[in-house]
């Protein structure tokens, strides 16, 4: 895989929001971002709880705590 960099050196990635080229440098206040806007956007799906990590939750009808513990 070949890294695309900018004259400056710095490296062009995939913005992680909309897929767009994104500077992944100093002089990119958002990076791994394009834009506020996109970092803006990433932010409101973790508030909104859209991003999750995965967890194992119990059945509704398991008692409640973790079995291997009681």
């Amino acid at each position: 895989m070949t890294t695309r960099t900018t004259p400056t050196g710095d490296r062009i990635v995939r913005c992680p929001a909309c897929g767009q080229d994104s500077i992944y440098g100093p002089g990119n206040a958002y990076r791994p971002f394009c834009s506020a806007r996109c970092k803006g956007v990433d932010l409101g799906a973790w508030a909104s709880e859209e991003f999750r990590m995965p967890a194992e939750a119990p059945p509704d009808d398991e008692p409640f705590g973790d079995p291997r513990l009681q």
